[in-house]
């Protein structure tokens, strides 16, 4: 089993239906390890230490939260600054993560046609997820591609949000197996419930 770490940022958790969905799944699990960044931090008092011994303990490090203006969350962002320090993580000596795998699961209201050069946000949902990506690269992390879930507010109302978030739980049984096919993934810009590259004869229910 690969040792997963979820790392989750939304500072209106109590008035979100997707992600308090897909938290209910992941903290049904076993064998992760589930940190709410804002229960955990809710004055922004980050512990360097204790993040960096987190991250070191892991393989595979996942991040959940919504796209906000087009970027992560404000203690998300103050996690990497405080967290992802010189010597650490990246400079003379900082090579603590290098090769662990890291992944986004990011929730936006535009939708799939919205993020596109024609669309209204003019660009696709992985240019906007770029310094993130640019963040794995130097800390000389293998970056793969986000699961995402598009019209997030529109889901509750249909049935987007349950078979999104039973998707997130399959995502991260696989993830915790090793029977994610981390290769299959890397052929998509993004990855969505109904395209879960999962080992054949591996997958979950």
């Amino acid at each position: 089993m690969a040792k997963l770490l979820v790392y989750y940022a939304h500072p209106g958790h109590q008035y979100s239906h997707v992600n308090r969905e897909m938290v209910k799944r992941a903290k049904a699990l076993n064998g992760i390890t589930f940190i709410d960044l804002y229960a955990e931090y809710p004055r922004f008092n980050i512990d360097v230490e204790i993040e960096q011994q987190r991250l070191m303990a892991h393989d595979t490090i996942l991040f959940q939260f919504p796209l906000f203006w087009y970027s992560t969350p404000s203690l998300m962002k103050e996690w990497q600054d405080l967290v992802l320090e010189y010597g650490f993580a990246y400079g003379t000596g900082g090579n603590k993560l290098k090769g662990k795998r890291v992944m986004m699961a990011v929730s936006c209201a535009g939708s799939e046609d919205a993020f596109s050069r024609e669309g209204y946000q003019n660009r696709p949902i992985r240019t906007f997820l770029s310094p993130l990506e640019q963040m794995a690269c130097l800390c000389q992390m293998k970056f793969y591609p986000p699961y995402v879930l598009y019209s997030a507010l529109h889901a509750p109302h249909n049935d987007a949000m349950q078979l999104h978030a039973d998707g997130y739980k399959e995502l991260l049984i696989a993830l915790r197996d090793d029977t994610y096919d981390f290769e299959k993934a890397l052929t998509n810009d993004v990855i969505t419930f109904n395209t879960l590259p999962i080992q054949r004869g591996q997958r979950h229910g």
